[in-house]
């Protein structure tokens, strides 16, 4: 797999690389500067699915929402010989940021200091207008109908486009095996959760918005296992439904949503 991977490659050509390397790949978002509303991001029609994460209900130092999407979705846990986390190999699907990360336009000199130190739930934002999409040489990163941004994990090449695209750092890179059986234990799984597919080293990784649980009429496990009731999923096309009502009545921000990627997850702060 690893030399198919390398075939390919050099067949696209070194050309490619500079074609959609990291500057095209950043100024790829940045089409669009002016500040949107959410209306901005509703279609016309069917169902384009999102997130509202009110971070005043979110729980300080709690892990609910990471600890079950990386179990489900048998994200590893890869740990240094002293038990830390291996922060180069890393993988994230949802996780925490301090406030200046995950908003650095919006950070200014006057925040309180709790606001300033509080960290804030961040996933991949299933944008509208999706950068990683649009360098994805093999089709491995693509949009559905619906607004979700998947990934075909046997497409992806490992070329990591998609991650010098994606202005939110929403994609991780498997360095190391992920089907490992120590970090699966890491986690306190003994064996792979057999109902979603496991990946192999070389390729990218990000949240899917647990797209096989919305196949059986279920909402993401974040959502559904948040203690703080912090996250609210729905259809943004639908007038009725629970995450317009939020964001009818709540003032909302999102991440970087100058870069015109138009994010389909919004916060209350």
């Amino acid at each position: 797999m690893e030399d198919s991977r390398r075939e390919f490659l050099k067949k696209a050509g070194v050309g490619s690389l500079v074609g959609l390397g990291v500057v095209s790949a950043i100024t790829v978002v940045a089409e669009k500067t002016s500040e949107a509303s959410s209306n901005d991001y509703v279609d016309a029609s069917g169902t384009r699915f999102g997130m509202v994460v009110d971070t005043k209900k979110c729980i300080e130092g709690c892990t609910v929402c990471s600890d079950v999407c990386h179990t489900i979705h048998n994200v590893p846990d890869h740990r240094l010989a002293d038990g830390k986390p291996d922060l180069k190999n890393e993988i994230k699907w949802i996780w925490k940021e301090p406030h200046a990360n995950t908003f650095p336009s919006k950070s200014g000199q006057f925040l309180s200091n709790d606001l300033a130190k509080k960290k804030h739930v961040v996933l991949c934002n299933h944008c509208k207008n999706p950068p990683c999409v649009r360098v994805c040489p093999t089709q491995a990163t693509f949009k559905r109908k619906d607004g979700i941004v998947l990934m075909d994990f046997h497409r992806c090449i490992g070329c990591r486009f998609c991650m010098a695209a994606c202005p939110y750092g929403s994609r991780s890179f498997n360095w190391k095996d992920p089907r490992e059986t120590d970090s699966m234990k890491v986690i306190g799984r003994d064996s792979l959760d057999r109902e979603f597919p496991t990946r192999e080293r070389g390729v990218v990784e990000k949240c899917n918005l647990c797209a096989e649980r919305l196949a059986k009429g279920l909402i993401p496990a974040c959502a559904e296992k948040c203690p703080g009731k912090a996250i609210t999923f729905g259809d943004l096309n639908d007038e009725n439904s629970k995450i317009r009502e939020v964001l009818a009545s709540n003032s909302t921000i999102q991440r970087k949503s100058e870069l015109g990627t138009g994010p389909s997850v919004f916060y209350i702060v």
